[in-house]
């Protein structure tokens, strides 16, 4: 339940990030602004500013000027060798003095003059000049920023002039403006912005062309010019490390502008233009020259289209990952994640907006792992506190009473947690509960008295032999030697536990029996392998148990106690380690189910059974089965059931063998090497 609380946090930012909600808008433009104000400042070779400031009023007089005055600044501009010359400020009414003819003569001679017009959502006036553009795919229209009406210039000036372009912003969510539209829609017309107009002027290009897609706007270009990537709406994420060269109107006549496009702007508090901008208020026209410059630089940010949906992408990846790994991380690794993650995160946005100019938002990425990690740290706390508290109390169902009272008294016995070590795991079941249960038939108590009995008998032997009794899977059990607390003779005292358990099953039998119950039958498998071994499960529960392939294959090798007719099998590391406590004898070599690898399984024999020359004739009968020689591997088993333990223990598994063998001899196996192929568990 509490990790679910996770997954619900994880799809609540998600959701938030593709929905793409104020807040989310807001903190990632924020960051953008400090991308985008982290470059070096550039000093701009192309265009320069000529101011229209407080000195210039003291001087001239007040705004606005005549007609004329503008005229004549603009034919100095260009004496002092301003290649085009940008007046971004609207002449949509008639001069009051008089002198609009003078500033039309001026236009119609003078090539290289871009004046403005602009959009409005209020009544505008009958003047717009468009300019012609060719569309490559999909129609632009529905994706740039539209309004209802225009106020154009004069047609004295904008039918003489050279270009005139759009002086439109949109400012973000915030007020702050970052992009600037190279397309305005008036209605159905498409017109160009004066960035755009002033390259199209400059290129000395009749049109311009505009790229779209089924995402929208992807570039616009001029043609002889580089295209300038926009985001799907055409707009151009300005570069502000561009700084100009700004000159006072009192000072045009002293200065050099050889090839430069001039922006003559406006700058008279109450009067010129103000907007926010990353970089705190600016001029109107200082807008138009960061477009400008970025436009000429080639070199806008770019922000993709898909960029919003793979960030998404990436919070729920990285989140599922925050909520799968933390749990198994140990502190150290633990706590310096975050601090990583998030300084590479960061690094990573920056790094590409610097080296490639591209536009990555990190600051929500950083929100969303920040709450899912605390919220994870804080869960995995709690979970080792709980731990802590609860061991004590858990070890008891698990140990002896001597090996909790050593935990007790000496707790770094014991390591919390998975710690990889070699254990030797025992499996039992119950051979023949049908006949049980049965038996009992209706009468669910009483079953349930017996194995109970049952049960009590061998878990006693469990214990007795210091293992850890893991966990009743039904009517079987599950055991190991080696943990929680060290035991260098673990497979000694597993084999031991395992024929007390056989030894006592009889005597339990016995007594059911008198008492008209079927008695128990019982196979027991025994492994000796690394296993992990530690406190496991969920948040609302766990065990002290072990995982790991030597845990299966133990599972497994109680599972062939059937087959080969014995009710003890052990496996190969098992057998050597108590080859010189115990007659062990060789089964097979096979392959279980699962597995592609043979192992050595065996079994332990009495010595009431065992015997020199049994013992030989055994080998031999081995050692013809493994080289395939099924005539010898015959006979041998011949002479095996004229000794007593055909009659024996191992009555089932020499007959089981003999039958392997002659289906090996009418049907002889490809590519056999001794190890037989298991079929069912």
């Amino acid at each position: 339940m509490k990790k679910l609380v996770a997954f619900v946090i994880l799809a609540l930012f998600v959701f938030l990030k593709v929905m793409d909600y104020s807040p989310v808008e807001i903190l990632r433009l924020k960051t953008f602004d400090y991308l985008l104000t982290s470059k070096t400042p550039v000093q701009s070779d192309n265009v320069v500013i000529v101011s229209i400031d407080e000195k210039s009023i003291k001087q001239k007089g007040q705004w606005p000027w005549a007609r004329k005055d503008i005229a004549e600044t603009m034919g100095t501009l260009f004496k002092r060798g301003a290649g085009i010359v940008v007046f971004p400020v609207l002449m949509s009414e008639k001069d009051r003095m008089g002198t609009d003819e003078i500033l039309s003569e001026f236009l119609k001679k003078q090539k290289g003059v871009v004046i403005s017009q602009t959009p409005t959502t209020q009544k505008g006036n009958e003047y717009a000049y468009s300019r012609g553009f060719s569309a490559i795919g999909n129609d632009p229209l529905p994706y740039i920023p539209r309004w209802n009406n225009i106020i154009g210039p004069l047609p004295a000036f904008g039918n003489n002039v050279s270009g005139v372009g759009m002086a439109a912003t949109t400012p973000e969510i915030d007020g702050v403006v970052r992009r600037l539209p190279m397309l305005v829609a008036i209605n159905s017309d498409i017109y160009p912005s004066i960035p755009l107009e002033t390259i199209r002027v400059a290129v000395g290009s009749p049109s311009f062309q505009i790229k779209s897609t089924e995402a929208g706007v992807e570039a616009v270009r001029v043609r002889g010019f580089k295209p300038m990537t926009t985001d799907s709406n055409g707009r151009i994420w300005l570069n502000w490390n561009y700084k100009f060269r700004k000159i006072s109107y009192t000072d045009i006549d002293k200065v050099n502008l050889k090839g430069k496009i001039v922006i003559l702007g406006l700058e008279v508090e109450g009067v010129g233009g103000i907007i926010a901008t990353p970089l705190g208020s600016k001029w109107s026209h200082e807008i138009q020259a960061m477009g400008i410059e970025s436009a000429i630089q080639g070199k806008t940010p770019v922000r993709f289209a898909f960029a919003n949906l793979l960030e998404a992408l990436t919070i729920g990846v990285v989140g599922l990952l925050v909520i799968l790994l933390t749990p198994i991380l140990s502190p150290f690794v633990t706590y310096l994640l975050y601090p990583v993650f998030v300084g590479l995160s960061s690094y990573f946005s920056y790094y590409v907006f610097k080296s490639y100019g591209q536009l990555w938002d990190a600051s929500f990425l950083v929100v969303s792992f920040t709450i899912i990690f605390g919220y994870m740290v804080i869960l995995k706390f709690l979970k080792e506190l709980f731990l802590k508290l609860q061991i004590k109390k858990q070890f008891g169902t698990y140990l002896s009473p001597a090996l909790v009272e050593k935990l007790q008294k000496n707790p770094d016995l014991l390591k919390l947690g998975g710690e990889t070590r070699d254990l030797s795991i025992m499996f039992t079941d119950v051979r023949g509960f049908t006949s049980i249960s049965e038996h009992y038939g209706d009468n669910v108590q009483g079953l349930t008295q017996i194995m109970n009995r049952y049960m009590t008998a061998m878990t006693e032997k469990i214990i007795k032999n210091e293992g850890t009794l893991d966990k009743y899977i039904g009517d079987a059990q599950m055991a190991f030697w080696n943990a929680p607390l060290d035991n260098p003779k673990h497979a000694r005292d597993a084999v031991k536990t395992a024929l007390e358990m056989l030894d006592d099953l009889d005597k339990f039998n016995a007594e059911i029996e008198a008492e008209g119950v079927p008695a128990f039958g019982m196979g027991i498998g025994i492994n000796t392998g690394s296993v992990v071994v530690g406190n496991m499960g969920s948040d609302q529960r766990f065990d002290y148990t072990c995982l790991g392939d030597s845990v299966n294959l133990a599972s497994r090798l109680e599972g062939q106690s059937k087959n080969y007719g014995v009710r003890l099998v052990i496996g190969e590391e098992t057998a050597k380690q108590v080859i010189n406590d115990y007659n062990v004898i060789k089964l097979d070599t096979i392959a279980v189910k699962g597995k592609t690898i043979g192992v050595g399984i065996y079994t332990i024999m009495s010595k009431d059974d065992y015997n020199p020359v049994y013992w030989a004739c055994h080998k031999d009968f081995r050692k013809y089965y493994k080289e395939g020689n099924w005539d010898q591997t015959l006979l041998f088993l011949d002479s095996l059931k004229k000794d007593k333990v055909f009659n024996g223990f191992l009555k089932e598994y020499y007959f089981m063998m003999e039958e392997r063998v002659v289906e090996y001899k009418n049907n002889p196996p490809k590519d056999w090497d001794g190890t037989y192929k298991a079929t069912s568990k």
